[in-house]
C-alpha cells in the first residue's frame, strides 16, 4: 500500500512519453542514482525536461524518467515532483 494512501496505479499515468515537464522542488540523490554522492543535487526547482520512460515503484506509484537535457541526466521523479509545461 502506498505510504500516502494513494495508489496511483489504479488510474492512468499523469504524464505521457515525450511530454515537457518542470520540477516543482529540488531533487536530490536518495542513493538510487549511480555515480553521484548521496544528497547530490540532480535537478533544481524550475528545471525543464522530457518524460522518456514510465515505470512503477512499490506496486503503487508511477515513476517518470525525465531527461534533463541541459544537466545531461535522466532522473526518476514522482508525480508530485513534476508539473506539465504548457506550450
Amino acid at each position: 500500500m502506498a505510504l500516502d494512501n494513494e495508489v496511483e496505479l489504479y488510474g492512468p499515468p499523469a504524464f505521457e512519453l515525450e511530454q515537457k515537464v518542470r520540477v516543482r522542488k529540488l531533487i536530490r540523490n536518495d542513493g538510487t542514482f549511480p555515480g553521484k554522492e548521496l544528497g547530490a543535487h540532480l535537478a533544481k526547482k524550475g528545471d525543464v525536461g522530457y518524460v522518456v520512460d514510465i515505470g512503477t515503484y512499490l506496486q503503487a506509484y508511477y515513476i517518470y524518467a525525465v531527461h534533463f537535457i541541459e544537466r545531461g541526466v535522466i532522473v526518476g521523479c514522482r508525480k508530485k515532483e513534476l508539473e506539465l509545461v504548457e506550450e
